[in-house]
């Protein structure tokens, strides 16, 4: 089963700082390209740090305000956050205002692994490396969520394709498929529980499925028997033991 890969989605033409990029450089290329944030990269094109809206906004927010009195000591300042945040309120170059170490993706990773780094890190906008860790693009929340526009006929031959053919090695017609807006659903008799639990979940795994409705139904329960016990043919076993 093929998922698309980042480097399927991403936009190429990237807009990049420098190390010593002047703030008001930073926050002219974020307002003219209308974009919340953007990669720091060396002389050797290599993701170094990352810049986003809230880091330039640092600044305003820990500029003091010459009517309100000044405050002797700020606890806050005790802390890491703190301390970054005061460091970014001083900041005038890319290089001092960046976040690091950056979070990035590979252009040959799987839009799955890419949505997964996304959530995890709670980051809409994601730097795009080439095999040797070079900037090769940028991709977003928007650029992911491309892969639900895939039709239900391109899904609903995926399915019998990958999963009922290469992976189940059942007929084509055996198992009937069904998708309405990225919706799956599986129905019929399989031999094994354990092979409709694999069509369930390698169904699933499929760019642009939603969600799956499982009405299959089994002849032999054999939840209790050793995946190493079991006759499954094709990449099935592999499947199995993930179970």
């Amino acid at each position: 089963m093929k998922h698309n890969k980042v480097g399927s989605v991403m936009t190429t033409e990237v807009v990049r700082a420098e190390y010593g990029t002047p703030f008001k450089e930073v926050a002219r290329l974020l307002g003219d390209h209308r974009i919340s944030g953007l990669p720091v990269v060396d002389d050797d094109e290599k993701v170094i740090g990352v810049i986003s809206e809230t880091d330039l906004l640092v600044r305003q927010a820990e500029t003091p305000d010459p009517y309100e009195p000044k405050k002797r000591f700020r606890f806050d300042r005790l802390t890491r956050a703190g301390r970054t945040r005061a460091a970014k309120a001083r900041a005038g170059t890319a290089g001092r205002l960046m976040s690091e170490p950056p979070v990035t993706v590979h252009a040959d990773d799987t839009i799955v692994e890419a949505a997964r780094t996304m959530a995890q890190h709670r980051i809409e906008r994601l730097p795009v490396l080439d095999e040797e860790h070079r900037l090769v693009g940028i991709v977003t929340r928007r650029d992911l969520l491309q892969v639900f526009l895939r039709s239900d006929a391109d899904i609903r031959a995926e399915v019998v394709d990958e999963v009922l053919v290469r992976a189940l090695w059942l007929p084509p017609r055996g198992i009937a498929v069904s998708v309405t807006e990225g919706v799956v659903t599986l129905m019929g008799q399989m031999e094994r529980k354990s092979e409709t639990q694999i069509a369930v979940s390698m169904t699933r795994q499929i760019d642009g499925v939603v969600a799956v409705v499982d009405k299959l139904g089994h002849r032999l329960d054999d939840s209790h028997v050793r995946p190493d016990e079991q006759a499954l043919h094709g990449i099935a076993d592999d499947w199995l033991r993930k179970l």
